[in-house]
């Protein structure tokens, strides 16, 4: 069975940084595409960033592209989001994902095989 467990998150002023980690277990594909969401009150699901197995494959949504850092070990079947100067229009319930398709598939239709069990990141002074 595949299960993503998350953690990370927490308060944090704007312009501060978080790091989210997320395990995967029970996959056995040698290729998939792990990625980052959030869900916003009254804004549905916001893709932040997708990454395929090699370390220059990777997608970020405008909103975080030059501020979040998504990165992966294959051999701990690992994903992280670094996420820097945050600002509060970051505030949301972030989500980790496993996709056995492409990243492309992943970040452009915001699906998934699995989905992690979520972890709030309030960005507030």
């Amino acid at each position: 069975q595949l299960t993503l467990v998350q953690s990370g998150g927490g308060l944090v002023q704007p312009g501060g940084s978080l790091k989210l980690s997320c395990v995967v277990s029970g996959i056995t594909a040698d290729s998939y595409t792990l990625g980052w969401f959030r869900q916003v009150p009254g804004k549905g699901r916001q893709r932040g960033s997708c990454m395929g197995d090699r370390d220059n494959d990777k997608f970020y949504d405008d909103s975080v592209r030059g501020r979040f850092t998504i990165s992966r070990d294959n051999s701990k079947k690992t994903v992280w989001l670094q996420m820097d100067s945050l600002k509060e229009e970051d505030t949301g319930v972030y989500l980790c994902a496993a996709y056995l398709g492409t990243l492309q598939q992943m970040c452009r239709m915001y699906t998934s095989d699995e989905w992690g069990q979520g972890t709030l990141v309030t960005v507030s002074s």
